[in-house]
């Protein structure tokens, strides 16, 4: 039996095996079911789904973040932030915050509209996140962290360190109230 996976649009994606220039086998996910399909995760694989709901394997990474830590920055999202739809990724030492790039309002009474056409369309399938806030792990016996904004700046376009390193319930009760708002373009 291959192994496949549904990501969080509904779309099923095949482990394939290919091989690399030197002969070695690589793996990666692909919609169609055709080809060299693999029954088993690789040992030292696991499965990814990023925030835009791309499917790739990679190698299992180093738990450096803890789910209460997790967990923080998603009952403060949900307490300080007036956005309803985000995403939180995690890889290695950073919890990233993903945004909507679209109108979700717009998008909703679209679905909406479609509904009550009688057609199927789920939000999930339309909008796609950008990384907005970083919480990057620091110091690991302390449990320090430092807060990062995407700076749009044509110049830069790049992380930007923002604030001092502290605890990362502080961190997040004092930044993520400023994501959706003209007031993220201002913390440096």
């Amino acid at each position: 039996m291959p192994i496949t996976y549904t990501n969080r649009r509904n779309q099923t994606y095949y482990l394939h095996q290919g091989t690399t220039k030197t002969g070695k086998p690589k793996y990666y996910f692909s919609q169609k079911s055709e080809g060299k399909l693999v029954d088993t995760i690789p040992e030292g694989f696991e499965i990814y789904e990023n925030p835009n709901a791309q499917v790739f394997l990679r190698r299992i990474q180093p738990k450096l973040i803890t789910d209460e830590e997790i967990e923080i920055v998603r009952r403060g999202m949900e307490r300080y932030c007036k956005v309803p739809h985000f995403k939180i990724d995690v890889k290695k030492n950073v919890i990233s915050i993903f945004m909507p790039n679209q109108n979700v309002e717009a998008l909703s009474a679209l679905v909406a509209f479609a509904a009550r056409e009688g057609r199927d369309l789920d939000l999930e399938t339309l909008v796609n996140y950008s990384p907005e806030l970083n919480f990057v792990l620091i110091d690991a016996q302390k449990r320090r962290f430092m807060t990062q904004r995407y700076c749009y700046l044509g110049s830069i376009d790049d992380w930007i360190d923002i604030g001092a390193p502290d605890t990362l319930a502080n961190l997040v009760k004092t930044y993520v109230k400023h994501l959706g708002q003209e007031s993220y373009y201002e913390l440096y």
